[in-house]
């Protein structure tokens, strides 16, 4: 993405790993937790590539995923950075609400609590709704083939995770759990 923008992009990621980092710091302790070949190969490794698909697009200008799939208007690109923007602080709201429950990896935290207040009213897993989101947004500002597929790679991922979050969330609280997915939808608000 050669367009001026591109620092307010990467800005949006930097302040989201920084905050993710930050974050860390204060998290209960797992009482369950997925065991780590089948996290690095559902989650980590289709992430890796993703991030290496939007990474610096020289990488890419001789293949099809270097190709444009429309002009590269400044337009697009400025909507683009907002949508990543509005993505990174949904994820970060959502971090923050979910407090010390918090966990990059999927598991049941100790005293863990079902949060159900902030953007968890609107979807159950509002911090891979406000990446999808991020990631979508860097992918239109770079209007390339690979934002399209790291896009859907990364939904690929959030949506395996996300499966086996819900079993276990629906394990562990049962009822108000299943009222709850009655409630409200996954990723988008009355969708899906």
């Amino acid at each position: 993405m050669e367009l001026p923008i591109e620092g307010i992009i990467k800005t949006a990621w930097l302040v989201f790993g920084l905050y993710w980092l930050w974050g860390w710091r204060r998290v209960k302790n797992a009482q369950r937790g997925e065991s780590v070949l089948p996290r690095i190969l559902k989650y980590w490794l289709p992430l890796a590539v993703a991030v290496w698909l939007i990474g610096p697009g020289q990488w890419f200008r001789a293949s099809w995923l270097g190709e444009r799939m429309y002009p590269a208007w400044l337009e697009t690109a400025l909507l683009g950075a907002l949508v990543t923007w509005i993505g990174v602080a949904f994820a970060c709201w959502a971090r923050y609400v979910l407090g010390r429950n918090w966990s990059s990896v999927v598991q049941v935290k100790q005293d863990h609590e079902l949060i159900q207040r902030g953007p968890y009213r609107f979807v159950r897993h509002p911090i891979y709704t406000g990446l999808l989101l991020a990631f979508f947004g860097t992918a239109m500002a770079i209007g390339e083939w690979r934002g399209l597929i790291c896009v859907a790679i990364v939904a690929a991922s959030f949506w395996f995770k996300l499966r086996l979050e819900e079993r276990w969330m629906r394990e562990s609280f049962g009822a108000a759990y299943e009222q709850y997915m009655l409630r409200t939808k996954a990723l988008i608000p009355g969708v899906l």
